[in-house]
C-alpha cells in the first residue's frame, strides 16, 4: 500500500505542471482583456499562491515517498535473504515443519514430506495413526490438541508402520503453533545399540561379581591407597565381618601389617606380591599362600589355605599304615619282597592260601625258601625241571614290565598270578583264586543257549555284532525281517553284507551309515544311536544301536507301523490346532489394534466436545458426553489388556528395567484413582517407610500393577471403607500389599481368581471382563517374582506381590520420580 501511495503522489505532482501552463494562459488572457478591476486581481493572486503551495506540497511528498520506498526495498532484499537462509536450514537435515496461525487455522506445511512415506503427501502427517504405531499415534495426537489448545509443548520419539523413528517436538513460536518432525533412525538404533552394550556390560559385571562371592577363597581389591573397597564372602567370612562395609568401618584386615607393609612395597616397585604368610581366619589360625598384583587403581588379591598341607604329610604315614590293614583285608593273596628278595609284607589272605606258618613268615624269608617250602608240601605246580621254572619265575625281579601267568595247582585250583616290579627294587605278587570263574563259565555258557533260545521267541528282531564288524548274534525275527538267505547268518557276515542285503527293503541311505558307524566306529567314540526306517511295503521299524560293554553292539529292530500311524494322526491334530491357536492371536491382535485407533479418535472428538470448544453443550449433551469419555476409556484398558495378554503369550513382550522410586510410583497409581475414590467415599492409606528407597524394575508395569490392584480394591470395597498399599523391603525382595476391608473371596473363586476372563461381582457394582488380576500375575511372574493371595469372606482381601531386589539401593533419592508421575491414563 505503502507503494502504490507513492506512484499516486508521483502521478499527482506529474499533473500539477499542465496546471500551472492553465494558470499562466489565464493570466494572459486578463492582461489581454485589460481588466482593471480589483476582484479580478485578487482572485489572479490567490490562484497563484494556490498553485505554488500545492506545488511545495507535491515535491516534499515526492521526496518523502522515495524515501520509503527506498527502505522498503532494502527490507524486501533483507527478508528474501532471511527466506533463504531458512529454506536453507530446512533443507539440511530431513524434516518436516507444520505450523497454525490461529487455533482453527489451515495448517502450513514446510519441509521433506518423505520422512512419513515415499511419495506421501504432506497432509497426511497429520493422519497420525496411518504412519504411526498406534500408541504412539494416540499419544501425539493428544500432546497436539494440548499444544494447540493451552500451548503446552512436548517432544517424543515415535516408531512408525516401516520400523522407523521420528522425533516429534511440539511448541508455540510467535503466537504459532508449530510441530516439527525428524527422522531420528540412525541416532535411535545408534542409542539403543549402546544400551544393549550397557545392558550387557552391567549383567556381565553383576554375573562376575556373583561368581567371585561363590570363590572359596578370600578375594579383595584395594586402592591407590591401600585401603579395601571389595571383597567377597569368603574373606568377609575369614575376618569376621557381617558385611563389606563393616569390614571397611572397623578397618579389619585379613593379612598382618608386616605383610601388608611388604605387599605395598612390591607394588611401589610394579612387581606382583608372593609369599606364605600365617593369618587367623575366622579365629582359627591358618597358612596362606598369597598372591597380590598391582592394578591401575590400586592392587587385588587372593588368598589359598594350604594349612591342610601339613596334615597331609603327616597323615602320610598313617595313610600308608592304614593301607597294610587295608591289604589284610583283600581275599586276594599279597606278598611283597624287597630288592633282596627278602619277604616284608604278606596279608592274612596269603597265608591262607599257602598254609604257611606264621613263624616262619615272621623271620622273612627269600622268595627261594617259600618256594621250596611250597614245593615240599606239593602247593605248586608239578613241573619237569623245577630248578628251571624257579630261575624263570625269579626273572620278574629284573623286570620292568608287570607279568602275568597261570598256575594250575594238584589240588585242582587255578591261580592268576600278576608279577609286578616295584619302582624301588623288588616285586609285588598278587595271587588271585579263580577256580569259581572256571566253573561260572560253563554256567554262563548254559545261559548263553537259554539267551539263544529266548532271543527267537521275541518278536522284535536283535543282532549283536562283535567289535570287529561281524554277526556273533541273532534271533529268527531278524533274519525274517531283512529275509536273509538261510546259510548267511552262521558265515558270521560282516556288518556291510547285511547292510547291502538290508537295503533292498529300506533304501535309505542315511540311517545305515549311521547305524554302520555305530557298529564299527572306534571304541571311545561309540555311542548309542536310534533311527526310525520306512520300508518298501509301508512297514515302519525303530531301530537301536547299543554299544556293550565287551566292545560288541547290538542292534534291534521294532515293527512300530501301528504307533506310527496313530502318532502321525495325532501329530496332524495337533498342527490344526495350533494353527488354530495362531489364527485366534492373531484375530485378537490385529482386531485389538484396528480398534484403538478408531477409539482413540472417539476419546479425542469426545474431550473436543466435552471441553466446549466447539460449542457450548446443554447439561444432558455434557452427561452424554461423560458417558461416552468413560465407557471409551474403559473400553481402551480392556483393549491394552488384551494386546498385553496377547504379546505375554507370544514371547514379545519385554520389560524395561529402570530404577523406580517405590513411593511416588504408588501415588502415581493413587492418582489415577482419585475419583473413584473421592465418588465412593473410600480412604486410601499409603504405609511404607521413609527410607523404602528404590528397586530395579520396569517402572510402567509395577504402576500398572497397583494401578490394577486398587481398581479391584476400589470396586469390591464399601463407602467409608479404607484401602492400604504398604511396600516393606525383606532380604532380598520387595514386597508390596494391596489390603481392602470389602466382602472378601470365596473359598471357590479363590482358586480361579487370577483366570483369564474370570470376572465374579460377589453382589457389587464392580464390572470387569476380568483382565486385570491375569494382567498382574503375568507382570509380576515375568519380573522373576511371585503373587500371593489372602481373603477371608467378610473380612477383606490382601493381594502381596513379591519382587526380587537383585540391586541393593540407598533410600529413596527421586531418581525415577519423573517417570513415576506418568499420568495413568497413557496406561
Amino acid at each position: 500500500m505503502l507503494l502504490s501511495g507513492t506512484s499516486e503522489a508521483a502521478l499527482g505532482a506529474e499533473a500539477s505542471f499542465p496546471l500551472l501552463d492553465q494558470t499562466s494562459d489565464l493570466l494572459d488572457y486578463f492582461y489581454g482583456l485589460n481588466l482593471h478591476s480589483a476582484a479580478a486581481f485578487g482572485l489572479f493572486m490567490g490562484l497563484v499562491s494556490l498553485t505554488t503551495i500545492t506545488s511545495l506540497l507535491l515535491m516534499v511528498e515526492r521526496r518523502r515517498s522515495a524515501r520509503v520506498e527506498r527502505a522498503l526495498r532494502k527490507e524486501l532484499a533483507a527478508l528474501r535473504g532471511s527466506d533463504d537462509l531458512a529454506a536453507l536450514l530446512m533443507g539440511s537435515e530431513r524434516q518436516l515443519l507444520v505450523s497454525w496461525q490461529g487455533r482453527d487455522s489451515e495448517p502450513r506445511f514446510q519441509g521433506d514430506p518423505s520422512i512419513i512415506g515415499e511419495g506421501a503427501p504432506a497432509r497426511r502427517a497429520l493422519a497420525f495413526g496411518t504412519w504411526m504405531q498406534p500408541g504412539d499415534a494416540a499419544a501425539v495426537d493428544a500432546s497436539l490438541e494440548q499444544l494447540k489448545q493451552r500451548g503446552e509443548a512436548f517432544r517424543q520419539v515415535v516408531r512408525t508402520l516401516f520400523d522407523r523413528f521420528i522425533d516429534v517436538e511440539g511448541r508455540t513460536i510467535g503466537g504459532r503453533a508449530i510441530l516439527r518432525l525428524r527422522d531420528v533412525t540412525g541416532d535411535r538404533a545408534e542409542l539403543l545399540k549402546t544400551r544393549g552394550e550397557l545392558a550387557t556390560a552391567r549383567s556381565d559385571l553383576r554375573s562376575m561379581t556373583m561368581l567371585l562371592d561363590d570363590v572359596a577363597y578370600p578375594l579383595w581389591i584395594r586402592d591407590a591407597d591401600d585401603k579395601l573397597i571389595w571383597a567377597n564372602q569368603a574373606y568377609l567370612r575369614a575376618v569376621e565381618a557381617s558385611g563389606l562395609d563393616d569390614a571397611i568401618s572397623r578397618s579389619v584386615e585379613l593379612l598382618s601389617e608386616r605383610a601388608r607393609d611388604e605387599a605395598k612395597r612390591q607394588r611401589k616397585n610394579g612387581a606382583a606380591y608372593a609369599a606364605r604368610v600365617t593369618a587367623v581366619v575366622a579365629g582359627q589360625r591358618a597358612v596362606l599362600d598369597v598372591i597380590e598384583r598391582p592394578t591401575s587403581g590400586g592392587s587385588a588379591g587372593i588368598a589359598v589355605d594350604v594349612s591342610e598341607l601339613e596334615a597331609v604329610r603327616n597323615d602320610l604315614q598313617r595313610q600308608m599304615d592304614a593301607h597294610v590293614r587295608t591289604l589284610d583285608q583283600l581275599p586276594t593273596a599279597v606278598a611283597i619282597f624287597d630288592a633282596a628278595q627278602t619277604l616284608i609284607f604278606s596279608n592274612a589272605a596269603y597265608q591262607q592260601l599257602w598254609g604257611l606258618d606264621p613263624a616262619f613268615l615272621a623271620s622273612r624269608p627269600t622268595d627261594s625258601e617259600v618256594l621250596d617250602r611250597l614245593r615240599a608240601a606239593r602247593k605248586l605246580p608239578e613241573q619237569a625241571d623245577f630248578r628251571a621254572w624257579k630261575a624263570d619265575f625269579l626273572a620278574g625281579y629284573r623286570s620292568v614290565e608287570q607279568q602275568e601267568t597261570w598256575w594250575h595247582l594238584p589240588d585242582r585250583r587255578t591261580l592268576r598270578v600278576v608279577i609286578n616290579p616295584n619302582p624301588q627294587g623288588g616285586v609285588t605278587y598278587l595271587f588271585d583264586d579263580v577256580s569259581e570263574r572256571f566253573e561260572l563259565a560253563s554256567q554262563v555258557n548254559s545261559l548263553t543257549q537259554v539267551q539263544g533260545e529266548t532271543l527267537n521267541t521275541l518278536k522284535e528282531g536283535v543282532a549283536v555284532f562283535g567289535s570287529d564288524g561281524r554277526l556273533k548274534l541273532h534271533n529268527r525275527a531278524f533274519a525274517d525281517m531283512w529275509d536273509l538267505p538261510p546259510d548267511m547268518p552262521a558265515q558270521n557276515p560282516h556288518v556291510d553284507a547285511i547292510i547291502k542285503i538290508c537295503r533292498q527293503l529300506a533304501p535309505q541311505e542315511e540311517p545305515w551309515i549311521d547305524i554302520r558307524g555305530a557298529v564299527v566306529g572306534l571304541a571311545d567314540m561309540r555311542m548309542g544311536h536310534s533311527c526310525r526306517f520306512e520300508r518298501r511295503d509301508g512297514t515302519a521299524l525303530d531301530c537301536t544301536a547299543q554299544p556293550l560293554p565287551d566292545g560288541a553292539t547290538l542292534l534291534s529292530f521294532t515293527d512300530v507301523t501301528a504307533s506310527v500311524n496313530v502318532e502321525r494322526a495325532l501329530t496332524e491334530r495337533n498342527d490344526a490346532l495350533e494353527r488354530a491357536s495362531r489364527l485366534r492371536d492373531e484375530f485378537v491382535h490385529h482386531v485389538s489394534y484396528e480398534l484403538r485407533s478408531p477409539l482413540t479418535n472417539i476419546i479425542g472428538f469426545t474431550q473436543l466436545l466435552g471441553d466446549e470448544t466447539v460449542g457450548a453443550l446443554n447439561p444432558r449433551q455434557r452427561d452424554y458426553a461423560d458417558h461416552i469419555m468413560r465407557s471409551s476409556a474403559a473400553l481402551l484398558a480392556i483393549l491394552n489388556d488384551i494386546l498385553d495378554l496377547a504379546s505375554i503369550d507370544t514371547g514379545s513382550l519385554e520389560l524395561t528395567p529402570e530404577i523406580v522410586d517405590i513411593r511416588s510410583t504408588i501415588e502415581a497409581a493413587m492418582r489415577g484413582l482419585e475419583d473413584r475414590l473421592a465418588e465412593s467415599s473410600l480412604h486410601l492409606v499409603i504405609d511404607t517407610p521413609d527410607d523404602i528407597g528404590t528397586f530395579v524394575a520396569d517402572g510402567k508395569r509395577v504402576r500398572q500393577i497397583l494401578f490394577n490392584l486398587l481398581s479391584n480394591a476400589v470396586g469390591f470395597s464399601s463407602p467409608g471403607q479404607t484401602i492400604t498399599v504398604s511396600a516393606r523391603k525383606r532380604g532380598s525382595e520387595v514386597v508390596f500389599d494391596v489390603k481392602d476391608q470389602g466382602r472378601g473371596i470365596p473359598p471357590e473363586i479363590k482358586a480361579r481368581i487370577f483366570e483369564r476372563f474370570e470376572s465374579h461381582t460377589l453382589g457389587t457394582r464392580h464390572r470387569g471382563v476380568g483382565l486385570g488380576l491375569s494382567i498382574v500375575r503375568s507382570f509380576v511372574e515375568l519380573h522373576g517374582g511371585r503373587i500371593e493371595l489372602t481373603s477371608t469372606p467378610g473380612e477383606g482381601t490382601t493381594v502381596t506381590c513379591i519382587f526380587p531386589n537383585e540391586r541393593q539401593e540407598s533410600p529413596s533419592d527421586g531418581r525415577s520420580a519423573s517417570s513415576a508421575l506418568t499420568p495413568m491414563a497413557a496406561e
